[in-house]
């Protein structure tokens, strides 16, 4: 028999076993399904209403804490379950709790707000109120760290609206709380332009300390600044009771035409021009803690 035989009217392969060809089941091949009904029309999506009622009030106690950058939310469990965690000095081990906004976090024993820290340092021009004034058109530090952050910082101590020089902003409540009120001060120089030349007598005196209404004022160092004339100087102090340096060469019938901040806490003027700000690195961060 020859490999086509046309007696039978069928194909065999030519395979071993020469089997009748089956008839291919390939994608041109297949037989065409035909629907026995016709697909009905897809159903429109239902929507539930949203369930409506007043929203929770205040923050999630593990979220606050992980906004302000102390741990992750994960791990603020684990402090709140442990009992690191207090509002409102007690201590609060319940997972849901929620912060409401007059509540104060601590977080072993250090107070935290719901944003991330931040530390801002200023070199300020003159004509700028560190505080809000009633005076029409008058313009505050705000107005220049406007674009720097979202976060509500505010300014550790102050300078007078004529003065400039080095001006530290933060929403860290903590370091705020603590540079106000430094057990050893914070270390400061200023620039210092009087109305008239001061005596080197004048300056051991400054040195030796000089009794102001609110008590002793002490300078670690004062001194000419070289090739300036004598009624400019370079004064040193940990001081920080207000307008101390106005009012330490006013008792001495001086009266300071121009203050600039030259230092302050180990923070310089250094590559940051007048009216400029920039943030501190984590080891100024680390430093100014430690004051």
């Amino acid at each position: 028999m020859g490999r086509n035989d046309n007696s039978s009217g069928k194909k065999f392969s030519g395979r071993q076993g020469g089997g009748p060809k089956k008839k291919s089941m390939a994608r041109g091949n297949a037989p065409v399904k035909k629907d026995s009904a016709p697909k009905s029309a897809p159903k429109a999506a239902v929507k539930t209403a949203a369930k409506t009622g007043p929203k929770p009030e205040g923050i999630r106690l593990n979220k606050y804490i992980s906004n302000s950058g102390a741990c992750s939310r994960r791990d603020a469990d684990i402090y709140i379950g442990a009992g690191n965690v207090t509002v409102n000095d007690k201590i609060v081990t319940e997972m849901g709790y929620r912060v409401k906004p007059n509540e104060e976090v601590k977080f072993d024993g250090r107070r935290v707000t719901p944003e991330m820290p931040e530390y801002i340092l200023l070199n300020k021009p003159k004509g700028f109120f560190t505080t809000g004034s009633l005076e029409k058109g008058s313009r505050t530090v705000m107005d220049l760290i406007s674009s720097a952050t979202k976060s509500k910082v505010v300014p550790v101590g102050k300078l007078d609206r004529q003065a400039t020089g080095l001006l530290l902003f933060t929403n860290d409540g903590t370091l705020e709380k603590q540079l106000g009120k430094p057990k050893n001060g914070i270390r400061q120089i200023y620039h210092v332009e009087l109305s008239k030349p001061i005596s080197f007598e004048e300056l051991k005196r400054i040195e030796e300390g000089v009794t102001l209404e609110d008590g002793k004022v002490k300078v670690q160092e004062v001194s000419y600044i070289d090739n300036r004339p004598k009624n400019e100087l370079g004064i040193e102090t940990n001081s920080i009771k207000p307008h101390v340096i106005q009012r330490l060469f006013k008792s001495l019938g001086y009266e300071v035409e121009k203050l600039d901040r030259v230092t302050f806490g180990g923070l310089t003027k250094k590559d940051l021009p007048r009216g400029n700000y920039r943030f501190l690195t984590k080891q100024e961060i680390i430093n100014i803690k430690m004051l």
